[in-house]
Formats: structure tokens, sequence, C-alpha cells
């Protein structure tokens, strides 16, 4: 039985500046960082490439869970930032309260947004994007009362919903 989501998985070609990111302006704890250990066969086969070296990170905020794999063998490819549109995990939402002022701080911090923020009058949210460091789309997401946007499990907020 599947019972929910426990994390999500990215990759960085510099953890130094993913951590600054995630850490240091998005808020995200990091909890401790791991050596992926060479020749370690059941990592191998999970990933599916031989002769892995590299590092792990574990964050979290919240109810999100992050980990965060930086290898040095194999040689990864630099990020690339794609558009919406494209296949793939598209973006990672982080609930916010005054989406205007988050927005305002990361833009003074030298975060380059795709728009400020847009309230969707028909969601109930107000909502913006911007890319991280390695390319990944993130996504700002205040929920407002009323809204039939679920807020995050174990989030408790009276004000939404």
């Amino acid at each position: 039985m599947i019972r929910g989501m426990h994390h999500i998985s990215l990759a960085t070609i510099d953890l130094d500046r993913f951590t600054h990111f995630y850490r240091d302006l998005l808020g995200m704890q990091r909890d401790r960082v791991s050596s992926v250990p060479s020749g370690f066969e059941p990592f191998e086969n999970i990933v599916g490439m031989r002769a892995v070296l590299g590092q792990v990170a574990q964050f979290n905020l919240g109810n999100m869970q992050m980990e965060v794999f930086c290898y040095t063998t194999p040689t990864p490819k630099p990020g690339e930032r794609r558009p919406a549109c494209d296949v793939g995990i598209r973006h990672i939402a982080f609930d916010v309260k005054d989406i205007h002022h988050e927005y305002e701080r990361l833009v003074a911090a030298g975060v380059e947004f795709i728009s400020p923020p847009q309230h969707l009058t028909l969601g109930g949210v107000t909502s913006c994007y911007f890319y991280d460091p390695d390319g990944n789309i993130v996504e700002l997401q205040e929920i407002h009362p009323g809204s039939p946007v679920r807020p995050a499990f174990g989030i408790v907020d009276s004000a939404a919903n």
C-alpha cells in the first residue's frame, strides 16, 4: 500500500551554492551531509550507475523533506532552465504567508523571478515562479481563506480553509 509522499530528490553540481539558496534564502534546515561510499553496490543498483562518488545532503522545512545529491563521479551535466511546459518534474512549491514580502526579500537577495506574484481568483491563491541556481523552477504559493486548494499536510492555519 502506498501511504504518501516521503521526499523529493534533486541533484546539484555545487552543494555549497545549493545550501546557501535553500537554507539561507528559503529557510530549509540542512540536517546532515553524508558521503556516497565508493563501491556501494545496492546504491549503484538503485541509481543505475557504477563507480559513483559524491555527497548527499538532507534538508527539511515543515512537512517537506528533500535529499540532494552532489555527484563527483560520474561527472554531472550542469542544470538548465527549462520552461514550465517541458515534460518532467517542473517545480517545487513552498507554502508562504505574505507572498509579497517574500517576493521582495528574495528579489533584494538577487533571485530572478519569472513574474511577480499573480493572484489566481478561481484558485484562491497567489503564486509566482523563479529558478534556483541549478535551473529548477520553485514556486511560492499563498493560499487565501475560502480557497479550494488544500493546505500542506500537517500545516494548520486557521486563515486558510
